[in-house]
C-alpha cells in the first residue's frame, strides 16, 4: 500500500513538475514601460555626457596646438624712430635675429602687409601709407632648441632703436586658462549628469520594488537573504544601464562622426576654416571614440550600483 501510494505521489509530483515554467522567471520583468522608460533616460544622459567629452577633448586639442604653434614663433616689432633710417633698422633686427643661435626662419612683414594688418581698424587708402606703420618680424625658432629670449630681448635693445620682442607668454596664459576652465567646466556637467543619473536609477530602483513588494516579503519569508535580492535588481538594473549607455554613446559617435565629414565638405568654404581654425576638424580621434565607449560601460556600472545601494537601503525596512 505504501509502495502504491509513494509511486501514485511520484507520479503527482513529476505531472506537476511537467505544468511548471522551465525557466527561472526574474524578480523584475525585463520589457516593462519602466525599464523601457530607464533605458531612454540613461542613453540621453549618455548622449549629452558623451557629447561633453568630446568638445572637451576638441577643445583641449584645438588648445594644444595652438599653444604648441605659438611658443615656436616670437615677434619682433620695429617701431619707426626720428632720426633713424627705418629699413636700416629691420635689416640690423632681422641679422641680429637670424645669427642668435636656436633661431631658425626669420622674415619681416613688407610694408604692404603691415598696412593691410591694419585694414580692418583703420581702413585703406592713401592716408594709411603715410602713418608711421610699425613693421612686424616673424622668428621661427629651430626645432628641438630653446634659445635664451632674455637675451635676444637684450642684444635687440642693444642694436635697434624702437625694437621690442614679443613671446607671446601672455597670450598663450590665456588660451591655457580658457582651456583649463572649459575642461573644469565639462567635468562639472559631467558630474551634474552622472547625479542625474543616478537619481533617477534609485528612483526607478525603488518604484520596481515597490511594484514586487508581495514577492520581496515572500522571499524574505522562505529566507531569501538581502544579497541574493539585490543581486535580481543589479542584474536587471546593469543590463538597462548597459543598453542605454550603448545607445546614447554610439548616437554620440555618429554624431561626431557627421560633424568631422561636415567640417571636410565645408573646407572651402570661409566660415568652415575658420571653425577649423578655432575648432580643428571634429574628429575625436581614437582616443576620442575610446573615451566615449568607456564612458557608456561606466554608465552601465553606475546604474547597477546605485540599484544595488538602493536596494540594500530599501530592503532595511522590510520585516
Amino acid at each position: 500500500m505504501s509502495d502504491l501510494r509513494m509511486d501514485g505521489e511520484l507520479t503527482v509530483t513529476q505531472r506537476m513538475a511537467g505544468l511548471l515554467p522551465k525557466s527561472d522567471t526574474p524578480i523584475v520583468p525585463k520589457n516593462s514601460i519602466a525599464g523601457r522608460a530607464m533605458v531612454a533616460v540613461v542613453a540621453i544622459m549618455t548622449f549629452l555626457a558623451s557629447l561633453t567629452v568630446g568638445a572637451v577633448m576638441l577643445v583641449r586639442a584645438a588648445a594644444s596646438d595652438w599653444q604648441s604653434d605659438v611658443s615656436r614663433e616670437i615677434t619682433i616689432q620695429v617701431r619707426p624712430e626720428t632720426g633713424q633710417n627705418f629699413e636700416g633698422q629691420i635689416q640690423r633686427a632681422i641679422e641680429t635675429a637670424r645669427e642668435f643661435p636656436g633661431v631658425g626662419e626669420v622674415r619681416a612683414f613688407s610694408k604692404e602687409e603691415s598696412a593691410q594688418l591694419l585694414e580692418p581698424w583703420l581702413g585703406s587708402g592713401p592716408a594709411l601709407q603715410d602713418l608711421p606703420v610699425p613693421r612686424i618680424i616673424i622668428v621661427r625658432i629651430a626645432p628641438n632648441a630653446t634659445p635664451d629670449l632674455a637675451q635676444l630681448r637684450k642684444l635687440l635693445n642693444e642694436r635697434v632703436a624702437g625694437a621690442s620682442l614679443d613671446d607671446h607668454r601672455a597670450w598663450m596664459d590665456r588660451m591655457r586658462a580658457m582651456a583649463n576652465t572649459t575642461i573644469f567646466g565639462g567635468i562639472g556637467v559631467l558630474l551634474l549628469m552622472l547625479a542625474a543619473t543616478m537619481l533617477s536609477v534609485a528612483f526607478a530602483t525603488r518604484g520596481a520594488m515597490a511594484a514586487n513588494r508581495p514577492i520581496v516579503e515572500v522571499l524574505h519569508f522562505i529566507g531569501a537573504t538581502d544579497r541574493f535580492i539585490a543581486y535580481q535588481f543589479q542584474r536587471h538594473f546593469l543590463v538597462l544601464g548597459l543598453e542605454g549607455g550603448l545607445i546614447g554613446g554610439a548616437a554620440a559617435i555618429v554624431v561626431f562622426i557627421l560633424a568631422g565629414l561636415a567640417g571636410k565638405w565645408g573646407a572651402g568654404f570661409s566660415g568652415g576654416e575658420q571653425l577649423a581654425m578655432l575648432f580643428g576638424t571634429f574628429m575625436l580621434g581614437i582616443e576620442g571614440y575610446l573615451a566615449i565607449a568607456i564612458q557608456a560601460l561606466a554608465t552601465g556600472l553606475v546604474t547597477a550600483l546605485t540599484s544595488r545601494h538602493t536596494v540594500n537601503q530599501t530592503l532595511r525596512t522590510v520585516e
